[in-house]
């Protein structure tokens, strides 16, 4: 763990945020796209835009 938070943190990266997302978005990343969960890859998922009512 300390190495996955350190990583995060050279990377300028929310060490919670990340690992937050990283752990969330994991299952469903095919094994050729897991390069982009790396801390010095990664960009946070985009939330789904409420709809309008």
């Amino acid at each position: 763990m300390a190495t996955l938070i350190m990583s995060a943190k050279l990377n300028d990266v929310d060490p919670q945020a990340w690992l937050a997302d990283v752990l969330a978005r994991i299952a469903d990343t095919p094994v050729s796209r897991l390069e982009q969960l790396l801390p010095w890859n990664w960009t946070r998922a985009e939330a789904p835009m409420a709809l309008a009512s």
